[in-house]
């Protein structure tokens, strides 16, 4: 559907959810990190769903911008991380874990919160409100699975890597972290090279046809 859209149309339909998307899914690490005791983005001003506070010049918007403009039919992103200090939760590496897991859990609402509006939409089928509200709930389901599916590859430093670190012994944990350093650059090849659509293509599908039936469009 977004192909009917000029460039300046698919922008506006894209702008929204993409900051959204990145800002909730940093807040949520942030305020489940304060649950557990960790005070660091709270106290960095970062526990805030003010987008200003979160956005990385390349992460959200150059590269979504690119991605975009390249009509890959593939768009993510990211944000600063949100501070955390491990030190300060009473079970380091596990609770670590479900704080990395806050991430994609609330890309996944954000999606069902999207798919709602665009079923509210499909049901008042009102020309001026119906298809904005279709093509921005495309634009959130799709957003938010793509950033839930990757956040969840094993990847350090992406959500689920912390996952793993988090069931391995701690010899192989710290191993396991220090490809931390080649973390985006491993992701970014994957993006390019096409390997990226070949790992999450099926379960992206998935979920898109699970989602976009609970928004009516399926």
């Amino acid at each position: 559907m977004m192909n009917e859209l000029s460039l300046i149309q698919r922008i506006i339909v894209w702008v929204i959810p993409v900051i959204f998307a990145i800002t909730v899914h940093e807040t949520a690490h942030g305020w489940v990190a304060k649950k557990y005791g960790d005070n660091t983005a709270k106290m960095l001003g970062r526990l805030t769903l003010n987008p200003l506070k979160h956005i990385d010049p390349v992460g959200t918007i150059l590269l979504p911008g690119i991605l975009l403009l390249t009509g890959t039919g593939f768009i993510f992103g990211w944000a600063k991380p949100v501070p955390v200090d491990a030190r300060n939760f009473k079970n380091p590496r596990q609770d670590m874990a479900i704080v990395a897991l806050a991430g994609p859990v609330s890309n996944l609402l954000m999606a069902v919160g999207w798919a709602l509006i665009a079923r509210a939409g499909v049901t008042i089928n009102v020309d001026f409100m119906t298809q904005p509200m279709i093509y921005w709930g495309i634009a959130g389901i799709s957003i938010n699975l793509v950033l839930a599916l990757i956040n969840l590859i094993p990847i350090p430093p992406l959500d689920g890597s912390r996952v793993v670190s988090g069931i391995l012994p701690n010899r192989w944990a710290w191993q396991y972290n220090k490809l931390e350093r080649y973390g985006f650059l491993i992701l970014l090849l994957m993006l390019f090279t096409g390997t990226l659509n070949v790992i999450l293509g099926y379960p992206m599908f998935l979920a898109q046809n699970m989602f976009f039936s609970l928004a009516g469009l399926g």
